[in-house]
């Protein structure tokens, strides 16, 4: 049959480009049918008046001859739209197809430009005539035994947790979806779009993002495998396999303006999760050879030769380098805005802006869109002005940690396919990538003395001294430095941030620990990189982890137990952590920073219990932690579990804005604030949401065990709570902490008579 991707790549070949859609799930239900989709069209809403000629526009940028429609790439249509600022979320334009053919919409777009700057009027009435809402070309999917009751739920004890987790184990019916075939552009449907369409069914990470993205389905798919939908993850497989197939690479999403970048190549790893979970191994016969097109993709655009100035070895070495010289189509006024601040005194050259625009591509294709992590001066900016901080961007001078480290366990999990088929001229062939990979990984990156993994700055030919959560990479991906495995005192200083993080704040691991403004930074904490601190716990040999915490200083804050220099912050700038009630932060040095902690345990973090490891205790806290994140969160939002947890008061859902929302699982989250999204970056915080679900699930499944219902805040006190910001001064709004009234604690009688339920 041929294949809707095949007959895509087709009309790219042809310069044509293709569909999108957008939605906004109902309430979720454990029902297996087809979801009640209400289709989330926006309504344009500029802010000048309609009379108004749009701002004056700097010369086009060059054609991107990647990207090849002249409606939604780089172009004097897509540039005059954005201009307008019609929409607050700039992605929305690029997500509308056109109401009728190319040809008729340039047109249209010639009427409205030949005389002159048009007003903003006048490109309002031109875009509601020419395109339509976003939500059209993807269509809702009931799900195929979907079982309402996977085993994973037997090893969660907790009732109230065991019912959420089942309710969230529910919302993938909420977030599976289909290419609709009778609304494709192309053929009979003479219109364009940017989506591209899949063969296969697949999960959406949910709001704006509304098609499937790259890395977002690693960790969608290990709740998936934890929700034993086995079809749905070969689905999603098949799908990058595809694309694999007739494009070559895996893009970052699924539209064509994502065709000049990639993401963290993870697919290998779905792939040996799949294998692992199912024993399917009749996938391998055509994943194997696309396998090998993804790393020869890897190899040929993203790889270069680094000689390290610690050992003068020279590796072959990957990291981020998109080729691009315009605005991204989905953000593209504000890396056109970034580019031509009204405010930089001197204008940035041709080749500046050019260089600016591969830069801002480069850090989508990180997946940490954005992050001091990658910046010249990390500090540039201060805590809000972003677009200092991104014209320092220097990640294409930059060698990632976590980049290589998915690499080198993608040639091991190779060479292991190679060896089960009895073909080991190959596998030794991986396993000697991987070998040289690892030396590179531990030669570059590693620093023995302060226990941590830092990038390779090409610019300065060193390792920085940027400290952030890529260091537990290689451990998760397999790569334990002798330093830990021969010493529990080095293990533990390896995760000794993490002990910091859980005794001192409210919420789970930060990226980083700068505040930038950017989304990627404090006090932000991501669901999947979580996962990734789990396991990487996990790798640590048992010997190493089994004794007793070290003891804290008298007179000081677990930050004493970090060695030195590791961290590169001073105590007293790490962000604060705001206190209810109150309207300043917890004290930033000294025994009482530590104000989650608890006899044995932290607060929100599980119970402690006899004989019990460092390395487990922190995986207990850690797992509570996110659990309460997600769920104080959800709740906040609107949450409820019939006959098991009710729904928050009107008033206190006022406080939050939810009174007609039913729960939102967000896809970031505050180190301070477990009852509220993360913030920052250059769109709103979006809900629905893929690997959150994902992590939830693993950790029900990994540590359902340990896990206790979570204490949440009262959501009058916090919202009259002013804190946060490095040094203790701020406003990070409405804030959590140990000391507020748990409004969860009303359910406590409804819970014993809910116990039945389950078992």
């Amino acid at each position: 049959m041929f294949s809707r991707l095949a007959a895509f790549v087709g009309l790219i070949q042809a310069v044509y480009a293709l569909p999108q859609a957008n939605t906004a799930t109902a309430p979720p239900a454990l029902d297996t049918g087809v979801p009640s989709i209400t289709l989330a069209t926006a309504v344009a809403s500029p802010t000048a008046p309609l009379t108004q000629a749009i701002p004056s526009q700097i010369p086009l940028p060059p054609t991107q001859p990647w990207c090849p429609s002249q409606i939604f790439c780089a172009g004097s249509l897509l540039q005059t739209v954005n201009v307008a600022a019609l929409y607050p979320d700039q992605k929305t334009f690029v997500d509308k197809p056109t109401v009728g053919s190319s040809q008729q919409v340039l047109s249209d777009f010639q009427n409205i430009t030949s005389s002159g700057t048009p007003t903003e009027g006048a490109v309002l009435d031109f875009v509601n005539s020419n395109f339509k809402g976003e939500g059209l070309e993807l269509e809702a999917i009931a799900i195929s035994n979907f079982n309402p009751n996977p085993a994973f739920l037997s090893n969660v004890s907790n009732p109230l947790v065991k019912a959420w987790s089942q309710t969230v184990h529910g919302y993938w019916t909420q977030l599976a979806r289909n290419t609709n075939e009778s609304s494709l552009c192309g053929g009979s449907n003479n219109c364009e779009s940017t989506l591209i369409p899949l063969n296969h069914t697949f999960i959406v990470p949910g709001g704006r993002f509304r098609e499937q993205y790259y890395w977002d389905s690693y960790w969608i798919i290990q709740g998936l495998i934890k929700s034993e939908l086995f079809d749905l993850v070969k689905d999603t497989l098949e799908n990058f396999m595809d694309e694999l197939e007739h494009i070559g690479f895996i893009p970052n999403g699924g539209r064509i303006y994502y065709l000049n970048r990639s993401q963290p190549p993870l697919f290998i790893a779905m792939l040996h999760d799949y294998v692992a979970a199912t024993k399917d191994t009749s996938i391998l016969q055509r994943a194997l050879p696309l396998a090998e097109k993804e790393l020869a993709w890897w190899r040929t655009n993203r790889t270069i030769e680094v000689t390290s100035s610690y050992t003068n070895k020279t590796y072959s070495v990957a990291r981020y380098a998109v080729v691009n010289s315009a605005p991204r189509p989905e953000s593209y006024l504000t890396d056109y805005l970034t580019a031509n601040d009204p405010e930089l005194k001197t204008p940035l050259t041709e080749q500046q802006r050019a260089d600016l625009y591969a830069e801002l591509a480069s850090g989508a294709e990180s997946g940490w869109d954005y992050t001091a992590r990658y910046m010249r001066e990390p500090g540039a900016g201060g805590t809000h002005n972003t677009n200092v901080a991104l014209r320092t961007l220097n990640i294409r001078s930059t060698i990632p940690i976590d980049l290589n480290s998915i690499l080198y366990k993608a040639h091991n999990i190779l060479a292991d396919f190679y060896d089960e088929q009895n073909r080991g001229s190959v596998a030794a062939a991986h396993r000697q990538n991987a070998t040289v990979l690892r030396e590179a990984i531990l030669d570059l990156f590693w620093d023995p003395k302060k226990l941590a993994f830092y990038d390779y700055n090409l610019t300065s030919n060193a390792r920085n001294d940027f400290f952030s959560v890529a260091t537990f990479f290689p451990l998760w991906n397999g790569i334990i430095p002798d330093e830990l495995v021969s010493s529990p005192e080095n293990a533990f200083g390896f995760f000794s941030t993490l002990h910091m993080v859980l005794n001192r704040y409210n919420g789970t691991y930060p990226t980083t620990f700068w505040e930038t403004g950017l989304q990627w930074d404090a006090p932000n904490s991501w669901p999947n990189h979580q996962h990734v601190v789990f396991e990487a716990l996990r790798a640590l040999p048992a010997n190493v982890t089994s004794g007793a915490f070290p003891a804290t200083p008298s007179n000081e804050s677990t930050y004493a137990l970090i060695p030195a220099g590791q961290l590169g912050i001073a105590e007293d700038r790490l962000p604060g952590q705001p206190i209810i009630g109150l309207t300043h932060n917890a004290s930033l040095t000294g025994p009482s920073a530590d104000l989650n902690k608890l006899n044995g345990t932290v607060f929100n973090g599980g119970n402690a219990t006899d004989g019990e490891g460092w390395g487990a205790a922190l995986q207990r806290e850690l797992a509570n932690r996110y659990i309460a994140s997600a769920f104080c969160s959800w709740h906040a939002t609107g949450g409820s579990i019939p006959g098991v947890l009710p729904r928050l008061s009107d008033q206190e859902l006022n406080i939050t804005q939810s009174v007609n929302n039913t729960g939102n699982m967000f896809e970031k989250f505050s180190i301070s604030d477990i009852d509220s999204a993360g913030r920052g970056g250059e769109y709103t915080v979006q809900a629905g949401f893929g690997w959150t679900n994902g992590v939830v699930l693993y950790v029900a499944s990994v540590y359902g065990d340990v896990l206790n219902a979570p204490i949440c805040p009262n959501l009058t006190e916090s919202a009259a709570t002013v804190g946060g910001g490095s040094g203790g001064s701020g406003d990070s709004g409405a804030a959590s902490s140990l000391k507020a009234m748990p409004t969860v604690a009303v359910v406590v009688s409804v819970l014993a008579s809910a116990v039945g339920l389950f078992f």
